[in-house]
């Protein structure tokens, strides 16, 4: 694909994501909006508003006023205040609401991508007040797909209405996360020269990935089939997605999601590890 088609196409997987969201919503009663997510902390109305949030922030809105209370235990550094504060100003927004700034940042947001004249490689800078860094824009698209497919798994989960697990943005997120997988079992895991490890990942985006790690310790991922590898992890596609988002840790996992054969403590490692968003 030419770098204006990969724009295009993180495009229309992130237009999907959210407006599914927005489709999602709309019939949800009142009081669902307080279920709980897998985020700490963060209700269904959180979850939300933090995508409201970042979409607004890329349109240039400015941050709202408001007054973080003091003891809001999941909060625990600057970056996570920093993403509360829009969160915590919107905990009294009806369902209403919600639902209405949700579909107007969606106009406005999708319009903007519309009409965007930026380079796929021109560096943008994402809007994060402090926290603020430069990327490419297609860079940017694509983690914008990830966060809000991420998040519209998040609410599905929590609202028990499961869906697009296979969707383009579901595709997105899968090449953006196995990306990490080189860095976890050789960096972060501290796998030794010589060692493969295999991912057998199950469901409804189905794929098989092997990280080896040569003779200087660095590892690369492929898709080829390795015979006998040291580790092997065999997991369905959702399972994947929770433990490499920081959702879940393995044991936490309902059972038989997870089978693990080969060097028990090498993987016990990788699995500690195992948070691949960026």
């Amino acid at each position: 694909m030419t770098d204006n088609q990969v724009v295009q196409t993180y495009t229309d997987a992130w237009t999907h994501s959210i407006e599914s969201i927005s489709e999602l919503l709309a019939p949800l009663p009142a009081d669902s909006w307080n279920r709980p997510t897998e985020c700490p902390g963060w209700s269904v109305r959180d979850v939300v508003s933090h995508v409201i949030a970042v979409e607004s922030e890329l349109l240039g809105d400015p941050r709202p006023i408001h007054s973080l209370p003091s003891d809001i235990f999941h909060v625990k550094d600057e970056l996570s205040r920093y993403l509360e504060l829009p969160v915590d100003k919107r905990r009294c927004h009806t369902a209403p609401e919600m639902t209405a700034e949700l579909e107007y940042v969606i106009i406005r947001r999708s319009r903007a991508l519309r009409n965007a004249t930026t380079a796929p490689d021109e560096a943008v800078r994402f809007p994060a007040g402090p926290f603020s860094y430069e990327l490419p824009y297609a860079q940017l698209l694509r983690m914008r797909t990830l966060d809000v497919w991420v998040h519209e798994q998040d609410l599905r989960r929590a609202l028990r209405l499961p869906g697009n697990l296979d969707s383009p943005a579901a595709q997105v997120t899968r090449d953006l996360l196995l990306e990490g997988l080189p860095k976890v079992v050789a960096k972060l895991a501290g796998a030794p020269a010589g060692t493969t490890v295999a991912f057998d990942v199950t469901g409804p985006l189905e794929f098989l990935r092997t990280v080896r790690v040569d003779e200087t310790g660095r590892a690369a991922i492929d898709g080829s089939i390795s015979l006998g590898p040291d580790v092997q992890f065999t997991l369905d596609w959702e399972s994947y997605l929770r433990l490499a988002t920081g959702r879940v840790r393995a044991e936490a996992l309902p059972s038989g999601s997870l089978k693990v054969n080969g060097d028990g403590e090498l993987a016990e490692r990788i699995l500690a590890s195992f948070v691949l968003t960026p």
